[in-house]
This record gives C-alpha cells, structure tokens and sequence, in this order.
C-alpha cells in the first residue's frame, strides 16, 4: 500500500469515527442512523450530475451493495438502540475486516502475504476486544449478537464495492449511485421496523446529524471505496478500522468516557497492526 493511500484512508478513518459518535451519541437512534442514510443524498446528487456515470458492468454491484447495506443500516440501528456507542462500534468494525478478508481469500483468489494477514488479525483482534471487555456484552448477548451481525454486512458491502468500484471506472460516481438507491431501498427497512414519518423527523429534529454526519459519511465511504481500487481490500478494509483509536478519544474527550489499561493493550495491538500493514 503506497504512503498516499495509507494516509488518505487514516483520514477516512477520523471521519467515520466522528460521523458514528454523532449518531450513537443522538438521543433517538431512530432519527440519527436514518440521518444518516438520508444525508448521503445532497452529495450523491451533486456527484451524479457533474461525474460521469459509472460502467453498466458495475450497476449488478451498485443494487446488489444498495440491498446489502439495508442489512448493515438495520442491523447497525438495533445495535445503537441496545448498547452504547463504545461498545457496538469496535464490535462491528473489526469483525468487517475479518469477514472481508475471509471472502477475499476463498471466493476471489486474493494473496496475502503472511505478515499482512497477521496485521489484520491484529488490528481486528485489537478493535473486537474494546467491545468486548465491556460489561454490558455480557449481559446482554443481543449486543453481541447485532454488533457481529452488522460486522459481517460491513465485510460483505466491502468486498462487493472494491469489485464494483474496479470495474465502474470511478469510485465517486459509484457509490453515490449506491447510496442513492441504498435512501430508496431503507423506507421499507423503517416500514418493517414500524417506523413512521422518520424523513420528516430527519430534516427537522435530526437535520445536523442529516447535513453534517451524513457528509462525513458519505466521504468517508468514498475515500475508502476508491482505496479499495488501489490496494487489496482486506487491507484497506483492517486500516480502516484503526478510526477505534478516534472513537476512542472522541468517547473520552465528547461523550466522557473513560481509557483504562484493557483500552490501551487493544490500542497496542492496532497500532501493530498498522505498522505492519504499512511496511508489509
């Protein structure tokens, strides 16, 4: 991986760690994470009106992620509505990277080297074990059960846009096709969740989370999705997931939590990992 996109995914990286604080730290989960979905939408149009479209040969890509992502968005809305933020967050994330990398290896041929497969393993293992040191995990399993759920959706959705967004011809105009029809797609997501009149809230209640966060998240996406096309997805997918060390301090700093040792054996092992993805 060349020094540029190991840096340009590290700030991917803050920005997705900022975009998720702001929405587990949002009193209704039911407005934030759809403020989510929905923000996305004023920089897709935006993108899709000035960018050329991406190749028909990647559109089988763009549903198949928008249908993908409905599992990741309701799975992750259950998660931040059962357990706090510092606890879903690490669970999922670095579970993704595992999943990714399992995919990579056995559906699609990927070769990794040795010392990168045990970078990931140390990043992944570093990030689930913030989660699961906490007590709420252990006693709630549903937790569990919905952060890993959502970790698996996040490896599934990255291997498929790394492979749509290789044969799109820009990363840019194919996500944001994604996220356009991902918005279409999440009203049936709600309606099943017996969620009503969660678009209006969004713009009236949740419009910060719906402009700012929203933002954040689209960019932080497609930064990683364009990295996914220039370097091997399992290692875009685990460097991604060092945002746990941001989410961290933004815990610490914003929503008063607390570091101790176990946080910072795991920030340890993620700051090995990194390293070795880095020279590996």
């Amino acid at each position: 991986m060349s020094t540029i996109v190991f840096i340009i995914v590290l700030f991917s990286a803050v920005l997705h760690a900022i975009w998720n604080s702001m929405a587990s730290k949002y009193k209704d989960k039911n407005v934030s994470i759809p403020a989510i979905v929905y923000g996305h939408v004023p920089a897709c149009i935006i993108a899709i009106i000035f960018l050329p479209s991406p190749s028909i040969e990647s559109f089988p890509y763009i549903i198949l992620s928008a249908l993908i992502h409905q599992g990741y968005q309701n799975f992750l809305l259950t998660a931040y509505q059962t357990g706090k933020f510092t606890t879903v967050y690490p669970i999922a994330r670095g579970f993704g990277p595992l999943v990714a990398t399992i995919i990579s290896i056995i559906f699609l041929g990927v070769y990794l080297k040795a010392f990168t497969i045990l970078s990931i393993l140390l990043i992944s293992t570093g990030v689930i074990l913030i989660g699961l040191f906490s007590k709420s995990v252990l006693k709630n399993n549903k937790i569990l059960y919905t952060s890993l759920s959502t970790g698996v959706f996040i490896g599934i959705y990255s291997v498929v846009d790394g492979q749509g967004a290789r044969l799109s011809g820009s990363a840019i105009s194919y996500m944001s096709w994604v996220f356009i029809f991902s918005a279409l797609f999440f009203p049936f997501i709600l309606h099943i969740r017996k969620q009503k009149n969660i678009l209006k809230k969004t713009l009236t209640e949740g419009k910060f989370v719906f402009w700012i966060g929203g933002t954040f998240s689209y960019f932080a996406y497609v930064i990683t999705v364009w990295a996914f096309t220039k370097a091997p997805i399992p290692m875009v997918s685990a460097l991604r997931e060092s945002s746990i060390i941001f989410a961290i301090l933004i815990s610490y700093f914003y929503l008063k939590d607390k570091i101790n040792l176990y946080k910072i054996a795991s920030i340890l092992l993620i700051f090995l990992g990194v390293i070795g993805l880095k020279l590996f």
